[in-house]
């Protein structure tokens, strides 16, 4: 018998990543009999437009395609997010030296982090944020700073929490909106004291617009890129999973400082050669579209914010009315932590929401509702939150 431990330390003392975790219970219940509704995973439940599967299927027969792609993704993938940023933001781009494809924008922040940082250096992060910020952290050996967003402030930066150590200790900062977890949005002004906080303190800024396009009404998300010189001292990342649901597709990018895209580009291709051709190029079709499919699912999603939103306030569980994201923000009743809350929704009605405390000690007291089901499933949900006593 083997005694030997074949598993490194850093693997060991990883948690579960929360999402996963989720998922093992929901299995567990529906071997039961349950009807589980899932609304804790942020994946839109929407199809995939037909004109970029179509792109993927004919692309796919091509046997050109089937080799390895460019190790810094395809031109005509770069040249379609070149094409947005300047259509969508107004943002110029060069294609060959400040735009590289990623894997999914996930891959890409944590690697982005073991481009930066060296080990016992630290990171300035969102709380409550995105947990892969804090994990991509600890993989790479740094420290996290925790930059506590609340909704007294909007969740917006107060840079003046920060001590003059952190300021001064911090190589990289991580900001996120449309938000995930607390669907918040800003306006422009907002970057631009971000980048002039990266300016004066010489921090490389990360921005992560996941959720840039799902927005509601008539509010439009700015890009970080929009800042005068913003290059000289920020990336962007962009994600096509949820605007254009391709969550599978896993297809990504990262824009902005050169030095920082070659550093990362540098990495990734001692890790893995770029993402499937066809993919690049159906996705490239999809940033080249007019957008059409983009507002129609946002008025989906919309609806259903609008539904769950005025139920929920109505039985004393208060959320603000979010301007995108596919979110709700939702403070838990008095008496209950955020885990004591999502565990009592689980055990008796069957549906799965996400603690806050998985996004940060910033989280504990509200849990995080994805609208990722279909509106008459909403129903089914409004009325299980209707039997409970709370």
């Amino acid at each position: 018998m083997n005694n030997r431990n074949f598993v490194s330390k850093k693997v060991q003392s990883i948690p579960p990543y929360v999402f996963s975790d989720f998922q093992r219970k929901k299995k567990e219940l529906q071997a039961r009999g349950v009807d589980v509704i899932d609304l804790g995973i942020g994946a839109p439940d929407l199809p995939t437009p037909d004109f970029i599967y179509d792109v993927l299927v004919e692309e796919a027969r091509k046997s050109v395609n089937h080799r390895y792609s460019p190790y810094n993704g395809s031109i005509e993938f770069r040249e379609a997010v070149a094409e947005f940023y300047d259509r969508h933001y107004g943002v110029k781009l060069d294609p060959e030296t400040e735009i590289l494809t990623l894997i999914g924008s996930k891959e890409g922040i944590v690697h982005l982090i073991q481009s930066v940082i060296n080990p016992g250096e630290k990171v300035i992060i969102p709380d409550p944020g995105y947990p892969v910020y804090r994990m991509g952290v600890y993989l790479a050996g740094g420290e996290c700073i925790s930059l506590y967003l609340n909704k007294e402030n909007g969740y917006i930066p107060d840079y003046t929490s920060l001590t003059e150590q952190d300021k001064k200790d911090a190589k990289l900062m991580f900001l996120n909106y449309p938000s995930n977890p607390t669907a918040a949005t800003v306006d422009l002004p907002v970057f631009q004291e971000a980048v002039q906080f990266a300016k004066e303190n010489q921090i490389l800024l990360a921005h992560d617009a996941a959720y840039d396009l799902v927005t509601f009404g008539e509010y439009k998300s700015p890009s970080i890129l929009q800042v005068p010189n913003a290059k000289e001292y920020a990336v962007e990342f962009g994600s096509l999973s949820k605007s254009f649901n391709m969550t599978g597709w896993r297809i990504g990018y990262v824009v902005g400082n050169q030095e920082v895209i070659k550093a990362l580009a540098t990495l990734k291709s001692n890790m893995d050669t770029s993402q499937f051709i066809p993919i690049q190029k159906a996705a490239a079709a999809a940033l080249r579209s007019d957008l059409t499919i983009v507002r129609k699912n946002n008025l989906i999603f919309e609806k259903r914010m609008e539904k769950l939103h005025q139920a929920l306030n109505g039985i004393g569980l208060l959320t603000d009315k979010p301007k995108g994201s596919i979110f709700l923000w939702v403070k838990v009743p008095d008496g209950y932590t955020s885990s004591s809350f999502a565990n009592r929704l689980l055990e008796e009605t069957g549906i799965i929401v996400t603690p806050g405390s998985a996004f940060g000690n910033g989280g504990e007291g509200y849990i995080r509702i994805s609208l990722s089901v279909k509106e008459e499933k909403l129903d089914e949900v409004i009325r299980r939150f209707k039997t409970l006593v709370f």
